[in-house]
């Protein structure tokens, strides 16, 4: 993978981890996809619209996010990101901590990336 690629990729990971802690609408609006289709630790599938409801409604709440053993690959068009997360924080009012395991595909759709689908698991 070349590098300036890899650095954008990063960087848009970045600022994704920004507006998830902050549940930044408006910049998560930019970096999900309008056909996101996210699958959570539970297995349930959320659309774009869904995950930024629970933002707007204030579910999410991410007290600690700390990323590490981040591997991206390219396949295609899409680059793929898997990352190993710990979060603190709360859903829908309830302490919530653990260890999960973030997959995403980036697409570049309209000059800029944007996350088309992502998965989470637990690490057990």
């Amino acid at each position: 993978m070349n590098f300036a690629l890899k650095k954008e990729i990063i960087e848009a990971e970045e600022k994704l981890k920004s507006a998830m802690i902050s549940s930044d609408i408006e910049v998560l609006n930019q970096l999900f996809s309008k056909d996101l289709i996210f699958t959570n630790h539970m297995g349930q599938i959320l659309s774009k619209s869904d995950d930024l409801a629970a933002h707007k409604r204030g579910e999410f709440k991410i007290n600690a996010l700390s990323l590490s053993d981040q591997i991206v690959k390219t396949s295609g068009g899409v680059v793929i990101v898997s990352v190993h997360a710990k979060i603190k924080g709360s859903y829908k009012g309830e302490a919530t901590s653990g260890h999960f395991r973030f997959t995403k595909g980036w697409g570049n759709l309209d000059s800029r990336w944007q996350v088309l689908t992502g998965h989470a698991s637990i690490v057990a």
